[in-house]
């Protein structure tokens, strides 16, 4: 039987940041999941509320697993000045998709950390049906706090999690500590990250409405983004950071990791991290496909970012934006065309909200 501190140096030497690991059985936090979905608050993401009994033990996923494992790695970076990221003229990425899409990044040396493991084993990097940040807390790698995150003590919350189900029994009694019975128990009474939410999208401490999300409105919502979130979305223009980078333990602990893997997740230029609106308003197919190949951000495909660009020109304000508008106005995808309306519109509104 492997040791844990073994597992630990193995796990270092893949790239891992940090390893965790306890016994398969059923999942913490799997009615506060229940909970989540009975209230809607998972929108359009319905393969989150697909046979949701799978999540509710690993062993119904991989009917051998004895053991779950849960692995971090931080995609923290400070190379962007903050002054570029908030410049209304450039549209805001978060920052786990400044660099390579993690899946291509984690899956390979994940599966490859599970056959090293034991010789059967299933390995997931937000793919599966696991609870993962259950997991993780479970596994003694950090708390969930009140804006739903992992957030490890020394580290903060920029870490991408990836679990593996393994066929043997591994054992770390300093690791695998039972999840804590009180939520957020390292929040203490901050609520920094429930009053930052520009659209209110954290209404109650560990209670995350995706419908309201920055994240799931420029990402995982296909339609077209509600009027009334679109002024309260900034220059966001591909997820949000905002509830991760007012907590204290991200501004007081986060730091780049010197990792391996951590390494494809730095952006080369500013550009990755704040492209200009003009850019990107801009852009078609052909040109989308080619700049932002094998990172992240082709989930949202050309309509979805541009459409989110749209939004980010209107909240700009300026007339610079407005020529661009104006040719998306015969844009091929209705919804670019709808958006680019309803920007030019607040743009010659002078930047009331419409």
């Amino acid at each position: 039987m492997l040791s844990a501190e073994r597992v630990r140096e193995r796990a270092v030497e893949m790239g891992f940041d940090l390893v965790g690991f306890a016994p398969a059985g059923p999942a913490p936090g799997a009615e506060r999941f229940l909970a989540w979905l009975s209230a809607g608050h998972h929108g359009q993401m319905a393969y989150m509320a697909r046979e949701p009994e799978r999540r509710l033990d690993p062993r119904r996923v991989m009917p051998g697993a004895r053991t779950v494992v849960i692995v971090g790695v931080s995609y923290e970076t400070l190379a962007v000045p903050r002054e570029i990221l908030q410049d209304p003229s450039r549209g805001r990425i978060a920052r786990y998709a400044w660099g390579a899409d993690y899946h291509d990044v984690i899956t390979p040396a994940l599966r490859a950390f599970g056959e090293w493991l034991a010789k059967e084993s299933r390995a997931y990097v937000d793919t599966g049906p696991v609870l993962e940040r259950a997991w993780a807390e479970r596994c003694g790698l950090g708390f969930i706090g009140k804006n739903t995150c992992l957030i490890h003590r020394k580290r903060g919350s920029y870490l991408f999690l990836g679990a593996v189900l393994v066929g043997e029994e591994l054992h770390d009694a300093d690791e695998a500590q039972p999840a804590p019975a009180a939520h957020f128990q390292g929040c203490g009474r901050c609520t920094r990250c429930l009053d930052a939410c520009p659209t209110g999208a954290l209404p109650a401490p560990g209670v995350l409405d995706a419908r309201r999300c920055i994240s799931y409105l420029t990402i995982e919502l296909k339609d077209s983004i509600p009027v009334a979130l679109r002024p309260l979305m900034g220059n966001w223009v591909f997820g949000c950071d905002i509830c991760q980078d007012v907590c204290p333990y991200v501004r007081r602990f986060s730091r780049p990791s010197d990792s391996r893997l951590a390494q494809a997740f730095r952006p080369l230029n500013v550009e990755q991290a704040a492209p200009k609106l003009l850019d990107l308003l801009g852009l078609d197919r052909p040109a989308f496909n080619r700049r932002f190949k094998g990172t992240a951000i082709v989930r949202a495909k050309r309509r979805g970012l541009v459409r989110n660009a749209c939004v980010a020109a209107g909240n700009w304000g300026s007339d610079e934006a407005l020529p661009a508008l104006r040719r998306l106005l015969d844009d091929e995808e209705p919804l670019v065309r709808e958006h680019a309306a309803w920007a030019i519109a607040k743009i010659s509104a002078g930047g009331s909200e419409r």
